[in-house]
């Protein structure tokens, strides 16, 4: 997936324009109300059941979710604080409600509101509040701070080992810091103690990392088996649609992502895995209209880029750079309100923008977190400067957990080629084209030009 520019980029459009596309991110991002989450529940130890009886959490595996509008449910919450300021589960229960409100509709400006809310609930129990702490961990989790997110994480888990938040955003942190061994024991962990819809997938994701996409499938689909409520189906099923879509296999995927959305419709990472399966199989109108829709309630730069990409392939490259500029502006947004954007960043202006931001971007994140992801990003960016010596060791890190990725294998692939290397080039360039022969509608077209060049026709 190519991305887009960065901050202080000269403009990829009139300012006028520009200017109107930042209005547009924060009215997208200050306007949607998220409507299938709402906050509920608790985390509290299991007593006297067994663990696998306990119930699946709910699809973003990090609040127990119940009713079907959580903007009315932060109300409630904000009324009931009001009338008990000193209720420190209320507190709580209110920061992860923004969290998740901020990770439903793409808005940051909830994150500062969250960061307060957990505040004061630490401040009302500052002790044995491991609801606070899970919450915490939650939100430097979204603001990418992976660091911070385990502290917390551990910290919860030393109160309730079985909270499952705590849990669930533990093996996030682990697989961002490019812990894999870790987040697997992790992810095998949380599965003994509570297992359900958050520990089934995230220990899919571990598998898929560690290069077992077989064994990550066979992990979701016992996690289908286990999903009864629609917002569960539709969670596993555009898992599944997106390991399959991942691997090539785009009628699988179209299958999955069309269980999730009958499930729930307008399951938006369904219509998105919808979007991106049909650009790979050349309906680019079908796929403008889903990711279209995407970004309409979804505005984050990797489905702006998605869509800009998608508008590339078709010809229109004006549309297509309004949303590498939307993009960019989110991600101004972003940083102003606490998270950490530089893997955004970097993959934004390697392809679109300003190249020597992407490699400050890219080593920054690289700095703060060494995962397959920021490998390849660096990767990448020391390629787009001709920094290509370099750039090859940090390509070759992105692959060392076993993980098989088509965009990896290509930037992998130009490197390579780039240095002379033909042999390793063809290799690397086919097995991307032969993993997911259309994982990007302008990376797939320009690995098979590279491919060309190097005396090989796809």
């Amino acid at each position: 997936m190519h991305r887009t520019r960065r901050r202080g980029n000269p403009p990829l459009l009139p300012r006028g324009r520009l200017v109107r596309t930042a209005a547009v991110v924060v009215a997208l991002a200050t306007g949607i109300t998220a409507a299938a989450f709402a906050v509920g529940g608790s985390d509290e130890r299991p007593s006297g059941v067994r663990t696998d009886a306990v119930q699946p959490a709910g699809r973003a595996a990090l609040d127990r979710v119940g009713s079907k509008d959580l903007g009315k449910s932060i109300s409630a919450l904000q009324a009931q604080l009001r009338a008990r300021p000193k209720d420190a589960a209320g507190w709580a229960t209110l920061g992860a409600a923004y969290v998740e409100q901020a990770r439903t509709t793409g808005d940051p400006t909830r994150y500062p509101q969250a960061q307060k809310a957990l505040a004061r609930s630490l401040t009302a129990q500052p002790r044995d509040n491991d609801l606070a702490l899970a919450g915490r961990a939650a939100l430097a989790a979204a603001r990418h701070d992976f660091p911070d997110a385990l502290r917390d994480a551990d910290r919860a888990l030393k109160v309730n080992a079985y909270s499952e938040r705590a849990l669930a955003v533990r093996v996030d942190a682990l697989v961002e810091l490019g812990r894999y061994d870790d987040a697997y024991a992790a992810a095998r962990r949380a599965d003994s103690l509570r297992p359900g819809i958050p520990a089934f997938t995230r220990l899919a994701y571990v598998l898929e990392l560690r290069g077992d996409p077989a064994g990550a499938r066979s992990v979701l689909l016992r996690a289908r088996k286990s999903a009864t409520a629609p917002g569960d189906v539709a969670y596993v099923a555009t898992a599944l649609g997106q390991l399959a879509w991942s691997q090539g296999q785009y009628p699988r995927a179209r299958g999955h992502f069309a269980d999730a959305l009958r499930a729930e419709p307008g399951h938006l990472p369904a219509l998105e895995g919808r979007g991106r399966t049909f650009a790979a199989v050349g309906d680019l109108d079908a796929a403008v209209r889903d990711l279209e829709e995407v970004v309409r309630r979804y505005p984050l730069p990797a489905e702006l880029a998605a869509l800009g990409e998608v508008y590339e392939a078709r010809g229109d490259r004006e549309r297509a750079r309004e949303q590498y500029a939307v993009a960019a502006t989110w991600i101004d947004l972003a940083r102003a309100n606490g998270v950490a954007t530089d893997l955004d960043s970097a993959l934004i202006a390697a392809d679109h923008g300003d190249r020597a931001e992407a490699l400050r971007a890219a080593r920054a994140e690289w700095g703060r977190r060494h995962s397959v992801h920021s490998a390849d990003a660096l990767a990448w960016a020391l390629h787009r400067v001709g920094r290509d010596r370099e750039a090859l060791r940090y390509a070759k890190s992105a692959a060392a957990p076993g993980y098989r990725n088509a965009s990896f294998l290509y930037h992998r692939g130009v490197i390579e080629k780039s240095l002379g290397d033909t042999a390793s080039a063809r290799r690397h360039l086919s097995a991307a084209l032969d993993l997911n022969p259309a994982f990007s509608p302008t990376g797939a077209r320009a690995a098979k030009a590279a491919l060309k060049g190097l005396g090989e026709a796809r």
